[in-house]
């Protein structure tokens, strides 16, 4: 049996909150909603939000919730087994009404919403149509990153960043040979056409994984773009910093093939650390620079 002492103990947010991390490294006010317990964790959560100054005031807090933890146990830089505390739970009518109602209160001051799904229950059909109608009707960018077990209609979305798995799974194609070069790859392709049709969405950001991603605009050619990570430690994240660096691009007018450029190169920096974890200004210059190099 398999014995390890515990030297040190460190605590992150996690989730929808690794989002909120990512985007606070680059902007000064980022906000959170999710369901969070009445308890020791729920407790933790918010002390390590508050401390990064990311708002968690509009957070739906349920006193029969535990709040999720996921403890990973790590020796000599390698993961040994991870431990989850979790119950799957969708929100009550009220708890939907009452973050519909924070949303709308926060989109005149807002430039994007993000849908993070980790398919926890939180996000709901009801919910996520809702929130969606009034940011576009208020002309916001509204983007999602989509789970496999909660098939959530993403119509009208700014952008959906599935992974390989996902995006074929969502688009009911066939995935044939998932080795062939993503240039090659047709069913890949057919897929991410699909997916931009069946959702009404204007763009399309397939990560995948050590290949890269593979990013679909509607009206063009799809577009592969090799990955530029140089070491491979934690996966953990990954999609997190994927999708707040994409959606933070194009609030910043960067041109879209831009931002999944810069979404490409954050994720590359993040897999090379261990943990959940984020990637700063200063490292993702770095690795544009060391990409010209």
């Amino acid at each position: 049996m398999p014995v390890v002492q515990v030297t040190n103990e460190t605590f992150f947010p996690g989730g929808a909150a690794n989002v909120a991390r990512n985007l606070r490294e680059f902007v000064n006010k980022t906000s959170v909603i999710g369901l969070i317990g009445k308890d020791r964790g729920g407790q933790q959560l918010r002390q390590l939000l508050t401390e990064r100054k990311i708002d968690i005031s509009d957070a739906v807090e349920d006193d029969k919730f535990p709040t999720i933890v996921k403890t990973r146990i790590v020796a000599r830089h390698q993961q040994v087994v991870r431990v989850d505390r979790e119950m799957i739970a969708k929100p009550t009518t009220a708890q939907i009404g009452k973050v519909v109602a924070a949303v709308k209160k926060k989109l005149p001051k807002i430039d994007a919403i993000i849908f993070e799904d980790y398919g926890k229950g939180f996000l709901t059909r009801e919910l996520v149509g809702q929130i969606a109608r009034e940011a576009r009707v208020a002309k916001k960018i509204v983007t999602a990153d989509p789970n496999p077990n909660n098939p959530i209609d993403w119509s009208g979305m700014t952008a959906v960043k599935p992974n390989r798995a996902e995006a074929f799974l969502a688009a009911g194609v066939p995935d044939r040979d998932s080795e062939v070069a993503p240039k090659k790859d047709v069913d890949l392709v057919r897929a991410g056409k699909e997916l931009l049709q069946k959702w009404g969405i204007q763009y399309l950001l397939v990560t995948l994984g050590e290949h890269g991603v593979m990013f679909f605009e509607k009206g063009k050619h799809p577009h592969h773009i090799p990955t530029k990570a140089r070491d491979v430690f934690d996966v953990s994240g990954a999609g997190d910093t994927a999708i707040a660096m994409f959606t933070l691009a194009l609030v910043c007018n960067a041109a879209p093939l831009e931002a999944a450029l810069i979404a490409n190169h954050a994720s590359a920096v993040v897999v090379g650390k261990l943990g959940t974890a984020t990637v700063t200004r200063d490292e993702l210059i770095s690795s544009f620079e060391n990409d010209f190099d």
